[in-house]
């Protein structure tokens, strides 16, 4: 490397430092296993005090570049992603594909569980027991509406764990609540419904799989006690979708008038679509009812394992109203005839033998600490950031009140550091202050706090060593 400080700005040769070897990384003329020179030698190299260098050494390690190895030196162990995220695209399309297909060292985006923790073991053993007991006919083509010993294991399961009294008969297997929302949309503009209300912020992807099915999409605003309902009935929609247990994003419950008053407005002939998403993963609090329970004949209630197991399974369930089951099905029928039956029955064993539970439990209890971990890493590393929804769920929303950044810029700027996270106003349509929504469960603590201070350079890059205030926890 040729340093010339005569070309660094007074004041800022730190900073000048620290960004020439960054370039270096990222160029390859430092490669992944190099190692930088002694700070001692760089120094008096370069005539500046030793603290100079270090404090440079200091940023590329913070943003996950460098790593001190005592006596081997200080050796870089990442490179930045060859391409930035296409962050500061405006949300349309497959944007959260696009963000998925790009490499990175650590992944904080939201809606991913713990892979790793996937039951192998206990899948292996189902899968023998349940083809040991199949006959040549149960290779066949099978019921749309899902196999029967799968739907009896879902209505247990919603009894358990969500307090949902329903028939098997009332359950339709569908490939995640990606396809219930397909489903529901179908069959709601064949009966004249053409605009939906959703949550606002929400799911950018929920958005988007509506859209997709030719509906009109009419933003709600969320709050502190949830969905607003008056805003709803003012919206002039005809059905709803949202996530009532634990809001997406900001974590919030529909607290009870609001319930009331969206009962109210379901019984005067809206449709409810309650997304369940991620209900069953929840630490400092006690259950909160489902809507379905309370009003079965107008909410259609929508859950996978995607959060449980793991989302490749593409398994889900949809409770609908009587008056739409037959329609339902029928879409079900015309769209794939079917899940496939083998991972159904799977399943149904994990569900009706205990092991889904004790899977449940392994994974909540790891899943405490990684969020305790993401906790503590943005109290250090990002202290002027309000943390939300921490008392359940698998990620949390911060926000950065009153910052002037754009928190696209902030994602594209960790991701270039080799960390994702998605910026909170990719999943808003009105106007607020910039965040970020960050997963926890999908990590071990050390990636958690490596990536979480990745996001702390880059948000000192960004906005200087002014950061504000402490976090809080609303």
């Amino acid at each position: 490397m040729q340093l010339d400080l005569s070309g660094a700005p007074s004041g800022g040769r730190t900073a000048w430092l620290a960004a020439r070897l960054r370039a270096a990384i990222a160029d390859g003329t430092l490669p992944v296993g190099s190692r930088l020179p002694a700070s001692r030698v760089l120094a008096a190299e370069l005539r500046v005090s030793r603290g100079l260098v270090t404090e440079a050494y200091q940023r590329l390690a913070e943003s996950g570049q460098v790593s001190g190895r005592g006596r081997a030196g200080t050796v870089v162990v990442a490179a930045p992603a060859p391409t930035p995220a296409p962050v500061p695209v405006p949300p349309r399309g497959g944007l959260v594909d696009a963000l998925r297909a790009v490499p990175c060292r650590i992944d904080l985006s939201p809606g991913v569980p713990d892979l790793t923790a996937f039951p192998r073991t206990a899948w292996l053993q189902a899968e023998r027991r349940v083809l040991a007991g199949l006959t040549p006919a149960d290779f066949g083509y099978g019921q749309p509406q899902g196999a029967p010993a799968l739907r009896s294991a879902v209505a247990g399961w919603l009894a358990r764990n969500r307090g949902i009294r329903a028939d098997p008969d009332e359950v339709v297997i569908v490939a995640g609540v990606a396809q219930a929302l397909g489903l529901l949309a179908r069959v709601a503009r064949e009966r004249g419904v053409h605009r939906v209300a959703v949550e606002d912020p929400g799911s950018l992807g929920a958005r988007q799989q509506l859209a997709y099915e030719r509906m009109e999409v009419v933003p709600v605003p969320v709050d502190g006690a949830g969905l607003d309902v008056a805003a709803l009935r003012a919206s002039g929609a005809g059905a709803v979708l949202l996530t009532p247990a634990h809001q997406f994003p900001t974590g919030v419950v529909l607290d009870g008038e609001r319930r009331r008053d969206l009962l109210g407005w379901a019984t005067a002939g809206g449709l409810v679509i309650e997304d369940d998403y991620d209900a069953e993963h929840r630490y400092d609090r006690a259950p909160v009812p489902a809507l379905r329970g309370l009003l079965p004949e107008r909410v259609c209630y929508a859950g996978s394992v995607s959060k449980l197991l793991a989302p490749a399974l593409r398994l889900g369930w949809l409770l609908v109203p009587p008056a739409l089951r037959d329609a339902v099905t029928e879409a079900k029928r015309h769209a794939d005839l079917g899940n496939p039956v083998l991972a159904q029955l799977v399943l149904a064993r994990l569900m009706d033998s205990g092991e889904l539970e004790r899977h449940l439990r392994f994974v909540r209890r790891r899943h405490r600490r990684r969020r305790d971990a993401m906790l503590r890493a943005l109290a250090e590393r990002l202290p002027g950031a309000r943390v939300h929804g921490a008392a359940a769920g698998l990620h949390l929303m911060v926000t950065f009140d009153g910052a002037r950044f754009e928190d696209t810029a902030l994602a594209a700027a960790a991701l270039a550091r080799g960390v994702k996270a998605h910026p909170l106003s990719w999943h808003r349509l009105a106007p607020g202050p910039p965040g970020l929504v960050l997963g926890y469960a999908a990590g071990p603590t050390g990636a958690i706090e490596e990536g979480i201070a990745v996001l702390g350079a880059a948000l000192h890059d960004l906005e200087g060593p002014a950061a504000g205030k402490r976090p809080r926890r609303p």
